[in-house]
């Protein structure tokens, strides 16, 4: 059985959801390019830490069952991203040491992780499907969180601290029910309900 076959197996053999494997492994590949994201902004090689985050993406395109539509998801996200980091950017309570060609948009490299928060709604937040405000809550503790950590190794600065993580939560409460939407709506790794009949 092949990878992308173990993602769809359940104990019956009937092909549903990612395995535990497979889950621990995205897990484990988003959080490595995650780390390299950020240091190499943190670093000032923000195409490097760009470049592990594609790697992780193409892995987990590489793995699915249905590659197609996760690509899709992985786009949505990004383009999703471009826009939520734009408006964090705009706001002025955070700065980026690299990776910002153009002031006021998000940098590259913090798009490209919202593309590889699309390669995990499907896998390891497959959880939250349906589960709206618990989507939301998440977004507006974990979006903040994670960006803190972000700043904590480098890869961005807050101007004004309590500011920034006010705006972040609240963008991030809005932004993550309508990916986990999406991630239903584009669902690569699991059957089609048509298919486990």
């Amino acid at each position: 059985m092949n990878l992308a076959a173990a993602m769809t197996t359940r104990l019956t053999g009937a092909p549903t959801a990612p395995t535990r494997g497979v889950q621990l492994a995205n897990f484990v590949i988003f959080q490595a390019a995650w780390f390299a994201a950020v240091l190499g902004a943190a670093h000032q090689l923000p195409l490097w830490g760009t470049t592990c985050v594609i790697a992780a993406i193409a892995w987990h395109l590489g793995v699915s069952a249905r590659p197609g539509p996760e690509a899709v998801l992985v786009a949505l996200a990004c383009a999703i991203g471009l826009v939520v980091e734009s408006a964090v950017a705009m706001q002025g309570h955070v700065a980026y040491p690299s990776g910002q060609p153009v002031a006021g948009l998000a940098p590259y490299w913090m798009v490209a992780l919202w593309g590889e928060l699309a390669i995990a709604l499907n896998v390891t937040m497959r959880w939250l499907k349906g589960r709206w405000w618990l989507a939301a809550l998440l977004g507006a503790i974990g979006g903040p969180a994670a960006f803190s950590g972000g700043v904590e190794l480098g890869g961005a600065v807050f101007i004004d601290k309590t500011a920034a993580l006010a705006t972040l939560a609240c963008i991030y409460a809005v932004a993550l029910p309508p990916l986990v939407w999406l991630g239903t709506r584009f669902d690569g790794v699991g059957m089609p309900e048509a298919a486990r009949d």
